[in-house]
């Protein structure tokens, strides 16, 4: 599984909104800046996310963009799901056995599952409000 840019953007673009809030609808040119994303392609993440009823939008004067629940309601498996195509570490797991001859006899099949199986609960088990907090697993990496 590899997580693509639109799908590593959305989650930016989550957190963006959920720590900005309490301003109300948040226009995209903001959040464009602050996660130095082009406007143009944000566009394309956010009406993703409008469509899945994810965030709201308003247009014209103090319009803008914001999250339709609160963050931690929101997981990151929920948005990574909206954004990619599978979080499946192999094709078959998606694509059922007619698209593999072998599944009913695959010897690795169970290990794959299971796979799919920890990558879907451990994504599932980290909220947009958990991402939030400056104490979140990745602050403390030093080179």
């Amino acid at each position: 599984m590899l997580v693509s840019t639109k799908g590593r953007y959305a989650l930016r673009v989550m957190i963006d909104l959920a720590e900005h809030q309490a301003k109300g609808y948040i226009p995209l040119k903001e959040v464009a800046q602050r996660q130095d994303i082009s406007e143009k392609y944000l566009e394309s993440i956010i009406n993703l996310l409008v469509k899945a009823n994810v965030l709201r939008g308003l247009r014209g004067k103090g319009g803008g963009y914001k999250l339709t629940k609160s963050p931690d309601l929101y997981t990151v498996g929920s948005i990574l799901r909206l954004t990619e195509t599978t979080l499946a570490p192999v094709a078959c797991i998606d694509q059922g056995p007619e698209f593999c001859p072998r599944m009913g006899d695959c010897p690795t099949l169970s290990m794959w599952q299971g796979l799919a199986k920890v990558i879907n609960e451990y994504l599932d088990g980290i909220t947009i409000a958990d991402l939030m907090k400056s104490d979140a697993p990745g602050d403390y990496y030093v080179i």
